[in-house]
């Protein structure tokens, strides 16, 4: 049982199940600004252009049924926004980051090397690999010849 618990708590403690919970958090209350603005900003400018101000009171009967439309329109808007949000403000800053320190691939490090075997990234003078153990053949920077 003690065994038990002890790997919940280290399932639990791991950073990616502490970072997907503040997600889900920042998540909901993002959602609830975002609910927000689409009731209190996008629907009454709507309201404006097209004289309807709300959208939840959209829908249509068939045999005592409501299909309340204008809450689904209301919803796909919020889910345009969110996804917008999400996209610029989080997605294309990060992926921009990560473009900026990322290595080019056509410039590798004359300190590494990749192995032929596991295709990992090896000091430039390693005679064996680290992570697959294959021996490797000398780099052509040390086969050629000193300079007389």
């Amino acid at each position: 049982m003690r065994r038990l618990l002890t790997e919940f708590r280290q399932f639990i403690l791991r950073g990616n199940v502490v970072d997907l919970a503040v997600g889900i958090v920042i998540g909901v209350a993002f959602t609830g600004v975002v609910q927000g603005l689409v009731g209190d900003l996008i629907n009454p400018i709507i309201a404006m252009l097209f004289g309807k101000p709300d959208f939840t009171k959209f829908h249509f009967t068939v045999n005592h049924a409501i299909f309340a439309y204008g809450d689904f329109i209301n919803r796909v808007i919020t889910l345009l926004i969110v996804g917008g949000a999400v996209f610029f403000l989080v997605v294309k800053p990060v992926n921009l980051m990560i473009d900026r320190f990322r290595l080019s691939p056509s410039s590798p490090s004359p300190a590494t090397k990749t192995c032929p075997d596991c295709f990992t990234d090896i000091p430039a003078k390693a005679r064996r690999c680290p992570n697959c153990t294959s021996e490797l053949s000398p780099s052509s920077r040390e086969e050629a010849p000193a300079p007389a």
